[in-house]
């Protein structure tokens, strides 16, 4: 009870706040990742930017996207992000 449970989660989201630090947000994704994450979604309010992260690839970044997709892992999820800009 001292300590987190081995395991990662299939796919998580990070909404930073305005005293997040986006190295420390990334880092922390990467982490996840390494856990065996398959999807992530780090979201940057100020700059209104998503970075995707997802197994095996680059992270991708959106600008001001619209809404994201759950992709294959949630395959009928979709984020709508007016309400969060």
């Amino acid at each position: 009870k001292e300590r987190f449970l081995p395991l990662s989660p299939d796919f998580v989201i990070e909404l930073m706040s305005a005293s997040d630090n986006i190295e420390t947000a990334r880092k922390k994704m990467q982490e996840y990742l390494d856990n065996g994450t398959r999807l992530g979604w780090l979201i940057n309010r100020k700059t209104r930017e998503v970075e995707i992260y997802r197994q095996g690839q680059a992270v991708e970044i959106l600008t001001n996207p619209e809404s994201l997709s759950g992709e294959n892992i949630l395959s009928q999820f979709v984020l709508e992000l007016d309400s969060i800009w």
